[in-house]
């Protein structure tokens, strides 16, 4: 009877592929959203079709990840290192255009890049894995900002609003969820 390998997946895959893309996509999502002072429909229209798809492979990274065998260390950090960059493009360009205070875009990064810190600084305790609280912070963030990046009529901005301020209000709340979380799983590796 054959033995069977227990070797780990090879980081060269479709899964990482996939976020390998969605990193690649990251300037080209900023250039077309800022190209021309964000004042060319057409490549607003072309940035939001960019960063849909990018956002969809990071849906799709992470199920094939997983439905396969092939989740990596490489994946483990580079998928959410492409997270951020895609979405905290999205919020800095949105920023940069006068389109998005400044302060949501400050809370939303500080609350994102502080949670993926604290993710690494207790990952010798366990996984804190991505919780329904941080999933529905993912879609509530993507559909606020494509709302944001679209270029809609000026009756769409209580709308585009409204979900930016249910995306910052999730976000918040889910950091702090995290945070609870980082010291229960602290405090139950200590002996």
């Amino acid at each position: 009877m054959a033995e069977q390998s227990t070797s780990p997946p090879s980081p060269w895959n479709i899964a990482n592929a996939l976020t390998v893309l969605r990193v690649v996509l990251v300037p080209l999502f900023g250039w077309l959203l800022l190209r021309h002072g964000g004042d060319d429909d057409a490549s607003r229209v072309a940035a939001f079709f960019t960063f849909g798809v990018a956002m969809m492979t990071d849906r799709f990274d992470g199920d094939l990840a997983r439905r396969r065998g092939l989740v990596t260390d490489f994946g483990k950090i580079a998928d959410p290192i492409a997270d951020k960059a895609l979405t905290g493009m999205a919020f800095v360009g949105l920023s940069i255009l006068g389109e998005l205070p400044w302060w949501v875009t400050v809370v939303v990064l500080v609350r994102e890049w502080g949670i993926t810190a604290l993710r690494f600084a207790v990952i010798r305790y366990g996984v804190m894995a991505a919780n329904r609280g941080g999933k529905l912070k993912t879609v509530l963030q993507a559909l606020a900002l494509g709302l944001y990046i679209l270029p809609l009529p000026g009756w769409f901005d209580p709308i585009e609003g409204t979900v930016m301020a249910a995306a910052v209000i999730v976000t918040v709340v889910t950091g702090v969820d995290y945070v609870l979380s980082a010291i229960r799983l602290r405090r139950s590796a200590t002996p």
